[in-house]
């Protein structure tokens, strides 16, 4: 009897020896600095991980447990958010500043706990407090499983590819002026990729190629670019000259692979695209370049960010050509119907190894407003926004006002009063012609509501863009999940017509999605991971002006189904 018992037990331990003995603990230790960048000939002080601009790549497997002690050795507060990680009950690790944690304050450390769970490809870490987000982010590369390879031929090379913007100003001070004048913020002067320019910014084009990413290739070889759009407030088209990508993963989930001269990634969103490198040495140098899409009524960054693509010809070829330089066709600026096709195009694989589990059925239906709005000018005081008034942003007519201790905190000790209520409307408080002529009323209402759901809830949610000072896409991110797609269009959703269009077979699972410019989105999620969970537009701005919401996911009735205690160090308000 004890022979069998211990062949099950040897059979057991087994069966579990290929996930674990290739699992392990990654540690990682994050000093937030403030030191000298100069780009566009002016140097200033900012803000960044361990003095990297970009910060330092965060690598692990599939699997591995992160460990990141984080030091705050400036002045001002500073939170960490794991961007589109899952954070499966590990929620005080998540990051956004009085959401899941209060902020760590000067010299003082907090470590993040996580481990990565049936995730693979790419991600990115940013600051989740103000615009600190501007300098302090990274690249997150999470690697199959060892021994376990992609779904597609394995890259020659792998290169993260991350977008940003630049002020030759504080972003800090840029923000706090808006929100006192209630104006639009001023614009950035640059967009960058792996924080460089490239030259067609003015200083950059005076010879400067230091201001200049450049990605050496060799022929005939494919490379896996790492595509992060860490921009504040802007969508990108990005393309390279006389080069097609394909397509082969979304936010740190694989995709049916599909091929492009032209893609568009919102802020938040992380993409890896295979870069097949022509079989011959060609006589040119190939500008990948990327600009904005943009369909608001405000003022935004209109200039193109560039880096070179530049073919390394053997050690022993010497040549004086000068290489003629050639440019990518790009979309114009308000190319809406360019970027719903395209976003039509991204499909899970759905195979035996890499499932869509997309709910089949619905517990709870939610229908969400996102857009603008105006909060009234305080007395005696004089506001540059719309008519007089301030410019806000709301979800179902509600400006989410952050708390001043964190809400997770509140919740798991049962301290929630005064701090939140449980309210949030499921769907718009005034209904009106969301896509039409807007309500003379563009007035928004404050408050921190919540919306609570049950462990294991299966949840559909649409996300209405509104026309209330301009129809506009945004970037909605959902912390703690990925959902599916199952449908966008035009106009005002029809709740009795367009279901019925709904893709349930093999959505595109993400973290980030873009609410159509003048249309809807609807996504589903199954609620499994407890916590509270924050929801906001990825454009700074908007998020900024409280186009944010969260969501509280009880504990199930399993132990492995409940959030645990906060850890330690978790830091004080």
């Amino acid at each position: 009897m004890e022979s069998i018992r211990l062949s099950l037990f040897i059979v057991l331990v087994s069966s579990l020896l290929p996930q674990l003995a290739f699992c392990r603990t990654r540690h990682y230790t994050f000093n937030i600095v403030q030191h000298n960048v100069t780009r566009l000939c002016n140097t200033k002080s900012v803000i960044s991980v361990n003095g990297m601009f970009p910060g330092p790549r965060l690598v692990a497997r599939e699997g591995d447990r992160v460990i990141v002690r984080v030091i705050n050795h400036v002045t001002n507060n500073v939170t960490i958010h794991w961007h589109g990680i899952r954070q499966l009950r590990s929620g005080w690790a998540d990051g956004p500043a009085y959401v899941t944690q209060c902020p760590i304050q000067t010299g003082n450390t907090y470590t993040y706990n996580f481990t990565i769970t049936g995730q693979r490809g790419t991600l990115f870490y940013h600051a989740h407090i103000s615009w600190l987000r501007a300098t302090l982010h990274g690249p997150i590369i999470i690697l199959p499983r060892r021994n376990e390879s992609y779904p597609f031929k394995k890259p020659y090379k792998e290169v993260p590819i991350i977008f940003g913007e630049w002020w030759n100003v504080d972003p800090e001070a840029v923000i706090n002026q808006a929100l006192q004048t209630g104006s639009g913020p001023n614009v950035s002067d640059a967009y960058t990729i792996n924080g460089f320019p490239g030259p067609l910014y003015n200083c950059s084009s005076k010879g400067n190629s230091s201001d200049t990413f450049k990605l050496k290739v060799k022929p005939g070889k494919t490379y896996l670019l790492r595509l992060i759009n860490a921009a504040m407030n802007d969508e990108l088209f990005f393309s390279i000259a006389n080069h097609s990508l394909t397509i082969v993963e979304a936010d740190a989930v694989y995709v049916k692979p599909f091929v492009t001269r032209v893609l568009l990634i919102t802020p938040g969103q992380t993409m890896n695209v295979l870069l097949k490198t022509k079989s011959y040495y060609p006589t040119a140098t190939f500008l990948m370049a990327a600009r904005p899409y943009f369909t608001g009524q405000g003022t935004f960054d209109n200039s193109t960010v560039a880096g070179f693509l530049e073919y390394e010809h053997p050690s022993n070829h010497i040549s004086n050509t000068r290489y003629k330089v050639l440019r990518p066709n790009l979309p114009p600026i308000n190319a809406t119907g360019f970027v719903f096709n395209f976003t039509n195009k991204f499909r899970s694989l759905n195979n035996p190894k890499y499932t869509a589990n997309v709910p089949q059925t619905v517990d709870k239906k939610f229908y969400f407003t996102v857009g603008l709005g105006t909060s009234p000018c305080p007395q005696n005081a004089t506001c540059q926004g719309p008519n007089g008034s301030k410019f806000a942003a709301a979800v179902n007519n509600v400006s989410f006002v952050l708390p001043t201790t964190a809400l997770l905190q509140a919740y798991f000790f049962k301290n929630s009063n005064g701090v939140y209520t449980t309210d949030f409307p499921t769907n718009p408080p005034h209904p009106f012609n969301y896509t039409g002529t807007p309500p003379n009323n563009t007035r928004v209402s404050n408050g921190t509501h919540l919306v609570v759901l049950p462990f294991n809830t299966s949840v559909e949610l649409v996300l209405q863009d509104t026309s209330i000072l301009g129809a506009e896409s945004h970037p909605l991110h959902l912390h703690g999940y990925n959902f599916f797609v199952v449908g966008q269009g035009f106009g005002n959703y029809d709740p009795n017509k367009d279901p019925a269009n709904f893709n349930l077979v093999d959505p595109v699972e993400r973290n980030t999605i873009g609410v159509p410019s003048g249309g809807w989105v609807a996504i589903r999620f199954l609620a499994d991971n407890p916590g509270v969970w924050f929801m906001h537009c990825h454009f700074e701005v908007h998020t900024s002006w409280g186009l944010r919401m969260g969501w509280i996911v009880l504990d199930g009735p399993l132990t492995s189904q409940k959030l645990p205690p906060p850890p330690s160090d978790l830091p004080n308000c």
